[in-house]
């Protein structure tokens, strides 16, 4: 294999939000895994490059291995000793004060404090990770970062913000079997004339053009599309903006099977138009459990 392989390792202090950052990796498209023992790192690379499957991998590494922790430098000099590995280490850092303070919010234990007190648990953390923080390629002090702000400030560091992905999921469903419990936006359109009723449409689903067509000559279904888009026009913008990397529009009527199918079919049209990713799902067109998805 010629492509180099990206490997950036997220440590720091425990409480410096290394939780966030995994999660920031994820949505840049990074492979993550948490936990993961210093003395495994060379054979799961290994795996890793003979595999191809990844080239972007994120792993945590913290005081919940520290019986690891001091073969960890041996362990990267091999790493970055090898021409197809790039190797970053993140280092999330904060004031005691701070730390103290969100041990405190989250009621949780210092993983090195046992019993004595949070601060003294800190500070030993904090001399035990001297070695590779001065290794560390970049260190951020999250003290005064809220978890947007961090998510911000690694997109701007390991990619660019207009690379990320933003895509937009959109459901077909029946209220008949329950509203998706993932989905940001719920219309109902079960005020819409119902094909159902109509005995040559029954056996169709709003993929079928007979019953599309039913659905969108009505007038209301007209109104309700044009208002509609207006809205997701306005809001899908603002989705973006505030760091959300997917949004879930789910269309409900009846049974899941005509009316909201056929507009789910059209509002993601509209939506693509927009340069938007989208995903469609239709989850009850077909009355199993299992979702018919494309995108």
């Amino acid at each position: 294999m010629n492509e180099k392989l990206e490997l950036v390792i997220i440590t720091g202090m425990s409480g410096a939000g290394k939780t966030v950052a995994m999660q920031s990796f994820e949505d840049m498209g990074y492979y993550c895994i948490d936990n993961m023992p210093p003395n495994l790192l060379p054979t799961f690379w290994k795996l890793v490059r003979e595999s191809g499957q990844f080239s972007k991998i994120a792993l945590v590494m913290d005081l919940r291995m520290n019986d690891f922790f001091e073969e960890i430098n041996q362990v990267l000099e091999k790493i970055d000793n090898t021409p197809h590995i790039t190797t970053r280490i993140l280092f999330l850092e904060a004031t005691n004060e701070e730390l103290v303070s969100r041990y405190k919010e989250t009621r949780r234990a210092h993983p090195l404090a046992k019993n004595e007190r949070t601060i003294e648990g800190i500070k030993k953390e904090r001399e035990l990770l001297n070695d590779i923080k001065r290794r560390a390629q970049l260190v951020i002090d999250t003290t005064p970062l809220t978890p947007r702000e961090l998510r911000d400030t690694l997109i701007k560091e390991y990619k660019e913000k207009e690379k990320i992905m933003f895509r937009v999921e959109i459901v077909s469903f029946g209220f008949k079997y329950g509203t998706p419990i993932d989905a940001d936006i719920v219309m109902d359109v079960r005020f819409l004339p119902n094909p159902h009723y109509i005995d040559e449409l029954r056996p169709q689903t709003g993929l079928d053009k007979p019953v599309y067509d039913y659905v969108m000559q009505q007038t209301e279904t007209e109104m309700f599309y044009k208002k509609f888009v207006d809205l997701i026009d306005f809001m899908l913008p603002g989705y973006k903006k505030e760091g959300k990397s997917n949004v879930t529009i789910a269309i409900g009527c009846t049974g899941g099977r005509h009316r909201s199918v056929a507009l789910v079919e059209r509002i993601a049209k509209h939506i693509k138009i927009d340069g938007y990713h989208v995903n469609i799902s239709h989850r009850d067109k077909d009355k199993v459990k299992e979702s018919v998805v494309r995108s």
